[in-house]
C-alpha cells in the first residue's frame, strides 16, 4: 500500500524568521518529519504549493482535487493549513468517493519545540491506512469525518460537531 502525501503548506510548514519575528514559508519540513518519525511505509510525495490556508482560494482547491484523482495511490494524506481545512475536506468530499483521503496540520509549526505537528502526521498516516474510504481530518489525537468537524478557534482544537 502507497500512500501519496500532498503538502500545500499551513502553520505545519511554517519556518520563524529570527530578524523580524514573524512565521514564513522556505520548504516543507515534511521529508524531515518522516524521516524523524522513522516513517517505513511507501508513500509518493507531492509539494502543491506553500499556502497559509487563509490564503486558499478556490483554484486551489481544484488544483488539490486533481491531484488526488490523478494518482493511482487510493490512499492520501494532506497537510493543509487549519484555518480553512474544513472547507477544502468538505470541498474534496463532493468529488472523491472510492478514495480515503486525510487531511492534518498543526496548530503549532514543526519548528517549534512545542509543536503538535509530528503527532499529527504519525495520526493522519495511521488513519490513512485503516480507515474506508471517505474524507476525513485528523488533528489532536482524533478523526473526524469531514461532514462532522468544526474547528473550536477558542479552545485551538478540532471538534465533533454538536447536532
Amino acid at each position: 500500500m502507497t500512500i501519496k502525501i500532498i503538502t500545500t503548506g499551513g502553520t505545519i510548514d511554517k519556518s520563524y524568521n529570527m530578524r523580524n519575528g514573524e512565521l514564513h514559508f522556505t520548504d516543507s519540513h515534511i521529508p524531515e518529519m518522516l524521516q524523524q518519525a522513522r516513517f517505513t511505509g511507501a508513500y509518493e510525495l507531492e509539494s502543491l504549493m506553500l499556502k497559509d490556508s487563509l490564503e486558499m482560494s478556490e483554484s486551489d482547491r481544484v488544483i488539490i482535487l486533481d491531484a488526488c484523482q490523478s494518482t493511482d495511490c487510493d490512499r492520501i494524506m494532506i497537510t493543509h493549513g487549519t484555518d480553512t481545512m474544513v472547507e477544502t475536506a468538505r470541498y474534496l468530499a463532493k468529488s472523491l468517493e472510492q478514495k480515503t483521503v486525510v487531511l492534518t496540520g498543526a496548530m503549532i509549526p514543526y519548528v517549534f519545540s512545542d509543536s503538535d505537528a509530528l503527532f499529527n502526521l504519525g495520526s493522519a498516516l495511521s488513519a490513512a491506512q485503516v480507515l474506508f474510504p471517505g474524507i476525513y481530518i485528523a488533528m489532536n489525537g482524533q478523526v473526524f469525518k469531514s461532514d462532522n468537524v468544526v474547528k473550536n478557534r477558542q479552545l485551538g482544537v478540532f471538534e465533533a460537531l454538536k447536532l
